[in-house]
């Protein structure tokens, strides 16, 4: 059934499949998606804790972490709850207007996400380039700046893509074959050219990807050129640590999210049970691991994790 707007005609509701294709398996393979939701959500919200507590943890690196873990939270919760409910109780009617709030929140904290990696990156070069600036450079308030900005660019950038596909009318056809709501998933189901909303998207996802990947890169290539630099190999390898939790976590989102987003548009030979799969890792395991990482390469947060 349509309901009738102000631009458009849109549906009461959409329905979403879960996992076409493994659908006599999706009952069990909820189980390992909860055990890994249920670990990111012990562990980001043990990281806040330690670092809110920790006066001595106040400063940028665990101050952007903090953001980190904040942006995870949400990331994973505004997906996981609804893929369990559909999984384990087959609840695969989503309202239209909650159904943009979840594309709103998906594609928001993911580029939220993306602009704390890079702002990371900077922390590390400035606190390897120039160690005696650091404090001085990134002090708080420019730490809260960097993250309001990474906050407000994915707010202007993100917005559009809810407004223009709530002023564009719907087909009949309203299921939606995967566990959540996405920007190219609902595009899909609209009864117009997209070619607009399309290539808007394509642009924001380079843009943020690609600006955030050449900050990061420029940066550890300028962290690479100090590290090569300095006098003793312990010094060399105590540099590289610091810097090789990010590395991993940095890993972990783009992988995933670059095959996410390439396989939706033109990996159309790839199994669509392997591509929602996959768009749920990138969804979920960063956030999984992310505390698990920092908890063990951060000796202040490992330490202080033992004494909770």
């Amino acid at each position: 059934m349509l309901a009738s707007g102000n631009h458009s005609s849109y549906p009461v509701s959409f329905i979403l499949l879960g996992i076409p294709g493994l659908e006599n398996s999706q009952f069990w393979i909820a189980f390992p998606l909860c055990a890994m939701y249920v670990v990111a959500i012990i562990g980001n919200t043990t990281v806040l804790h330690i670092i809110r507590i920790d006066h001595t943890l106040h400063e940028p690196m665990y101050l952007f972490l903090a953001m980190l873990a904040i942006t995870d939270l949400v990331l994973s919760s505004s997906t996981q709850p609804k893929m369990l409910a559909i999984l384990w109780f087959h609840a695969h009617e989503t309202q239209y207007h909650a159904c943009l709030i979840q594309v709103f929140f998906i594609h928001a904290f993911s580029s939220v996400e993306s602009g704390v990696l890079m702002a990371m990156a900077l922390d590390r070069y400035v606190a390897i380039c120039f160690p005696l600036r650091h404090s001085s450079v990134l002090t708080p308030a420019v730490v809260g700046k960097l993250g309001a900005a990474v906050m407000m660019r994915a707010l202007l950038l993100v917005s559009p893509f809810c407004i223009m596909v709530s002023r564009m009318p719907f087909c009949p056809n309203q299921i939606i074959p995967q566990p959540y709501c996405e920007h190219m998933a609902v595009l899909k189901l609209v009864c117009a050219d997209t070619r607009v909303n399309r290539a808007y998207g394509l642009f924001v996802a380079f843009s943020v990807v690609g600006f955030d990947m050449i900050v990061i890169s420029v940066s550890y290539v300028m962290i690479l050129r100090t590290v090569l630099g300095l006098p003793s190999g312990q010094a060399q390898l105590k540099a590289f640590g610091t810097c090789a939790s990010h590395i991993c976590v940095i890993l972990a989102l783009y992988i995933p999210a670059l095959f996410t987003f390439l396989t939706h548009r033109f990996g159309h030979h790839v199994p669509r049970a392997v591509h929602i799969m996959f768009a749920n890792l990138y969804l979920l395991v960063p956030p999984m691991l992310n505390p698990i990482i920092y908890g063990v390469r951060t000796k202040q947060i490992r330490n202080r994790g033992t004494h909770i």
